[in-house]
């Protein structure tokens, strides 16, 4: 069956070949993400007919011939990126910009098929995949694989020391992840930025001691008058809008540093850097862009703050389908329809084998 740019659909492919260092995961759960919608709006460019997902988690199926350490049947948890963690940019700690691309170890959907699938194959498997603990269900371990991963990795770039202050613009999962991510990191103070008062709980719930309100106040003015004039240590900017990027340069106080996790692909000009917050370039203020880390060990870490009740992030879950209702998912996540965050997939062992969800982009 054919689908328009624009349309998700179901259609079957063969079950995927592991080569020598792949594995083939039977998926038992997933995540849809705000990043599927943009692949699905054609924000972000890829092959006709490709497979959607880069969220999910399921139990080994096929080993290729050179894996050790893995067995059949074993669940197992892959993060959003798959990196070689072999090539230079691996080996300098960019693994998301895996072989000098850029988001070259996103490799799920824009370079082969992707997650929402009842197979999907792992590159570089021992180096990718991480066993998922008896003690965390398939629910709990699909947050590391992007939204906390990516997250924590935006509230480590904000460089917080213990009792240092921070403003975080945008309350989605990735930005609530990040609101987790700081009070981890001992932040003294979060304000988190956002109006959808079912997302302010949430923030509130993971840590946040602040929330404004974008549309009943100037948050830029509110957040100076929150910190006494000085603005905040850091600013994380968890949107990917104009707006959210400027306002986190003038909340940021001089020698603070600007973490951006959010993904401007849909802005059609480029960013502009507020020059006086900016110190007209010598603010000493730092920037940092960064993305989901991804490998075993990085995973092994959520898991094990999850392991140990420091983190549960499954209350970011709103709704729950069938692998059947996948289009229904998509439509909701494109128009954030009934307040929904994180929409999580349940993979029937009776469906058809080789089903998976895709994009034409014809």
């Amino acid at each position: 069956m054919l689908h328009r740019l624009g349309e998700v659909g179901v259609i079957e492919k063969p079950v995927p070949e592991p080569g020598p260092n792949d594995v083939v995961v039977r998926t038992t759960a997933a995540l849809v993400c705000t990043t599927d919608v943009h692949v699905m709006r054609g924000v972000i460019p890829v092959e006709p007919d490709v497979t959607l997902g880069h969220e999910a988690v399921g139990v080994v199926h096929a080993l290729g011939s050179a894996i050790e350490g893995l067995v059949k049947g074993q669940r197992v948890a892959a993060a959003g990126i798959t990196p070689c963690f072999q090539c230079d940019s691996c080996q300098r700690g960019f693994s998301s910009q895996c072989h000098g691309r850029m988001l070259g170890g996103a490799q799920f959907t824009t370079q082969r098929d992707g997650t929402l699938a009842q197979y999907f194959l792992v590159n570089n498997a021992e180096a990718n995949l991480a066993p998922i603990p008896d003690e965390l269900s398939d629910h709990q371990a699909l947050y590391a694989t992007d939204m906390l991963s990516t997250g924590f990795v935006a509230a480590e770039h904000a460089e917080l020391e213990l009792g240092e202050t921070v403003a975080i613009f945008a309350q989605g999962a990735v930005g609530l992840s990040a609101t987790i991510g700081c009070r981890l990191l001992g932040a003294g103070l979060i304000i988190a930025v956002e109006s959808v008062p079912a997302r302010q709980d949430l923030a509130r719930r993971f840590g946040a001691d602040l929330i404004v309100d974008h549309t009943q106040c100037d948050p830029v003015e509110r957040i100076l008058q929150l910190t006494d004039g000085q603005g905040v240590d850091a600013a994380i900017e968890a949107l990917g809008a104009p707006e959210t990027w400027e306002a986190a340069f003038r909340v940021t106080k001089p020698g603070g540093r600007i973490s951006n996790v959010g993904y401007h692909g849909e802005v059609h000009e480029p960013l502009k850097i507020p020059l006086e917050p900016f110190g007209y370039g010598m603010s000493d203020k730092q920037v940092y862009g960064g993305f989901n880390r991804g490998g075993r060990g990085w995973l092994r870490r959520i898991f094990r703050l999850m392991e140990t009740g420091k983190v549960d992030p499954t209350p970011m879950t709103t709704h729950e389908f069938s692998f059947t209702e996948i289009e229904r998912a998509f439509r909701m996540m494109e128009t954030k329809e009934d307040g929904i965050i994180k929409p999580l997939i349940h993979f029937d062992s009776d469906l058809d084998p080789g089903m998976e969800a895709v994009v034409d982009t014809n």
